[in-house]
């Protein structure tokens, strides 16, 4: 049958890829069709979330085209797709080629990962642009909260008249020793400048500077750090206090380290922490493990599918692996903090359930890969199903069962870091109260003391295997 471009191409005119299906190439115009289905799918549910009518969506992009100029860039790209399309078609009448495939490609990879950048919101910008107090929490975070010392707080406070007022306010005289601050003026307004300077502190020390009005609450109004001679020399504007003139209280806080170094409470903490959650996934893993294995032969493709019930067994038992795996340990997490309370027994339980599943399907891929040599010379002998599992299975698949054993340990102590998120115990549950309340120093020791469990685990694990398998 002798086919004609100019049908092919008005054909794709009409609907984009049936020129081709009508030139003899259906899996290119279909794979053409949906993926135009798809983009403009997209960019159309992009655009209506707004619930905006057709003719409203128009006056949009005519007026406010800066607000959508994706939606633009899509319905160019899409046209010039549908051209390549009624072009190509034709082309494939011609000479069965076509035209190169390599355009309309780049433009459907180069429109969904544009969409993509949009819907995840992709800025650039922020990465060297960072919020102010990143700087902060990053100083937090690199200074982890690891050792303690016991402070001592060195304090001296000055009263200054605010406003002045007759009879002038006269200031009592420094003590003879000890620390005691000098103001540039003991009487003043609001919003005027005061020097305040330090003097016989704990030498390179930092510290606060607070306002206190009279009968009113304390208020930081500069960070003060003493030279090596206990000096500092600081300047600020009274702050805004409606009172009468009275005395208000220009004080001085600098505290210093004494005695020696000892575990911070946090390092306390998350050692503790640390170990209940190594010992929550060496619980999960040994309840899993024995679970798994039994069900794992149950599961094995070379064991099961020799006769009709055996092949419905191993069906049901590889869909049961599959959906328990797919469901998250942190979902189970939740569901296991609701039924048996916040602690690390609902982490227990979560990860045991999903490790049955994940162990299971690597127990019977392993024995389903073992070599059908012995098994064949048992089952010669007349033995039974479960002797030949006894002798033929188990001597092939105990060293590969520990080397999958350890690593499943291993994963465990990284995901109960995330179950404690959810009430399940371990480290991630004081982690998380941690960065909740904005402790960085803290929530450090934890990071450090999970990046260094895992590390040591991981080389743990990856020795063991070596060994075994």
């Amino acid at each position: 049958m002798k086919r004609s471009s100019l049908i092919a191409s008005l054909l794709s005119l009409l609907v984009p890829g049936l020129g081709q299906v009508y030139a003899g190439a259906p899996g290119r115009g279909v794979s053409l069709f949906l993926s135009m289905l798809a983009i403009a799918g997209l960019t159309a549910w992009r655009q209506n979330q707004g619930g905006l009518s057709l003719g409203e969506l128009l006056r949009e992009w005519v007026t406010r085209p800066g607000q959508h100029w994706f939606a633009l860039v899509s319905v160019l790209g899409l046209a010039l797709m549908w051209l390549w399309a009624i072009l190509d078609a034709g082309a494939l009448v011609r000479n069965h080629k076509g035209l190169s495939r390599v355009w309309p490609f780049a433009i459907a990879i180069a429109l969904i990962y544009g969409y993509g950048a949009i819907v995840t919101q992709i800025n650039l910008y922020d990465l060297t642009h960072p919020r102010s107090n990143f700087i902060r929490v990053l100083r937090q975070l690199s200074d982890p909260d690891l050792i303690q010392r016991d402070q001592v707080i060195q304090r001296a406070e000055a009263p200054i008249q605010v406003p002045c007022a007759q009879p002038v306010f006269t200031p009592p005289p420094p003590p003879a020793q000890g620390p005691y601050l000098k103001l540039s003026q003991y009487c003043a307004q609001q919003g005027d400048e005061l020097t305040v300077e330090g003097f016989n502190f704990p030498p390179n020390t930092e510290g606060f500077l607070h306002w206190t009005p009279p009968g009113g609450s304390q208020q930081a109004v500069a960070v003060t750090q003493s030279d090596q001679d206990g000096h500092f020399r600081v300047s600020f504007r009274i702050p805004d206090v409606r009172s009468a003139a009275e005395p208000h209280t220009v004080d001085a806080e600098l505290s210093v380290a004494v005695g020696p170094p000892r575990p911070s409470e946090a390092l306390k903490t998350v050692i503790e922490r640390m170990v209940e959650t190594i010992f929550l996934a060496l619980m999960a893993t040994t309840f899993a493990v024995p679970v798994a294995a039994g069900l794992s032969f149950f599961g094995a493709r070379n064991l099961m599918t020799r006769t009709l019930p055996g092949t419905v067994v191993y069906y049901l038992m590889r869909t049961i692996f599959n959906l328990t795996r797919a469901i998250e340990p942190l979902i189970l997490g939740i569901i296991f903090v609701v039924w048996v309370s916040i602690g690390p027994f609902a982490g227990v339980l979560a990860l045991s359930i999903h490790s049955i599943a994940a162990l299971a399907k690597l127990y019977s891929e392993q024995v389903e890969s073992i070599d059908p040599g012995p098994i064949e010379a048992i089952l010669a002998t007349g033995a039974n199903q479960l002797q030949t599992v006894m002798y033929g299975v188990v001597p092939q698949i105990i060293p590969p069962y520990i080397a999958f054993t350890i690593e499943r340990w291993d994963i465990n102590v990284r995901m109960s870091t995330i179950i404690g998120f959810v009430g399940g115990g371990g480290i991630g549950f004081i982690l998380q109260q941690w960065i909740g309340l904005l402790e960085y120093r803290s929530a450090a020791v934890a990071v450090l003391a999970i990046a260094l469990v895992v590390a040591v685990m991981d080389y743990i694990s990856a020795k063991v295997r070596e060994r075994v398998v």
